[in-house]
């Protein structure tokens, strides 16, 4: 049996959909579904019992025996101003989980982010040393949030801690594709552009504030989200060296190359403005983000990741062009 956290969000939902496809439903999953569509990420998929978000350290405490755990449930909003509400959600639980993972020696699994890295000044290394670790600077709370645990984590490996027998923080990078809906201002630029689009409207980016960066040009490592789950089923199933890895295509892309791949998938030709970018996002905006890939490659992972144009064409057509959207 594996516990999966954050099992009715984005990645979680994803996730799930390929343990279903893998022929395994012996799965507990942990969320919040709230009185909103969250819950349609779940209606295709199996799962052999829920447990409520606020119910997780009771449910620990008399849960069966179980295979693994993957820890994706978190506050992922990069706007979030609420401290106390994300380090619980994002640090406490995470805390909670490492331990429990730690004395029933069970594998542990859990999201970190590309938003550790912050401007990106310090590089993508993902180094899990607590002197690198400690050079980066996240630029806002959700970064940060991610960031003390994974720092955490390193300090309890260096100090020879009692750690899970297997261990993977994953440095997400700026992951798009289907069940994504629920998450409001942090749906991915895929979806914000397509639904425009469909609208008769233009694609609209953010003007660039750098002289060395053109409108448009600013860049990011956008993942298809099912390479996401390629990796987290072959560090699941195999024995990887712990740590943490980066997961993204290993590419950067700008937005504007985003943009054309949506109008393309659309068959139309594009149409691009460019606003200027909000006051609360100068000084705490990525320009550029590239995962650097080579130590999941040197621990022996070799599928190919999604090209861009392939990965949007696919969640344009089969997802966000139809009437039923869900996975």
């Amino acid at each position: 049996m594996i516990l999966l956290t954050g099992a009715a969000g984005f990645i979680g939902s994803n996730l799930l959909a390929r343990l279903n496809a893998a022929g395994i439903a012996d799965v507990v999953i942990c969320d919040t579904l709230g009185g909103g569509d969250k819950w349609r990420n779940l209606r295709r998929h199996e799962f052999a019992d829920f447990v409520p978000t606020d119910a997780l350290r009771d449910w620990l405490r008399r849960a069966p025996a179980l295979e693994a755990v993957i820890h994706l449930g978190a506050n992922s909003s990069t706007t979030a101003s609420d401290g106390d509400e994300v380090m619980d959600h994002n640090f406490a639980c995470s805390l909670m989980l490492w331990r429990h993972c730690a004395d029933a020696g069970l594998p542990f699994l859990y999201a970190s982010s590309a938003a550790t890295y912050g401007n990106g000044d310090a590089g993508f290394l993902d180094q899990d040393t607590p002197d690198f670790l400690s050079t980066l600077q996240p630029l806002n709370l959700y970064g940060w949030s991610k960031h003390v645990f994974d720092r955490r984590v390193a300090r309890d490996v260096e100090a020879a801690r009692p750690v899970p027998p297997r261990w993977y923080g994953l440095k997400f990078f700026n992951v798009y594709g289907p069940n994504e809906y629920h998450k409001a201002g942090m749906r991915s630029a895929v979806f914000n552009i397509t639904e425009a689009v469909l609208r008769g409207e233009p694609a609209r980016l953010f003007a660039s504030d750098r002289p060395d960066i053109p409108d448009g040009g600013q860049s990011r490592d956008f993942v298809y989200v099912e390479d996401l789950c390629d990796v987290m089923l072959w560090l699941l199933r195999g024995n990887a060296p712990s740590g943490l890895y980066n997961i993204g295509s290993g590419t950067a892309r700008s937005f504007a190359d985003l943009a054309r791949a949506v109008f393309a998938a659309l068959h139309r030709a594009p149409e691009i403005e460019y606003v200027p970018m909000p006051g609360t996002l100068r000084g705490r905006y990525q320009y550029w983000t590239e995962a650097e890939m080579s130590k999941l490659r040197g621990a022996g992972y070799n599928a190919p990741m999604t090209p861009l144009e392939e990965g949007v064409g696919r969640y344009v057509t089969e997802y966000l062009n139809k009437d039923d959207r869900y996975r």
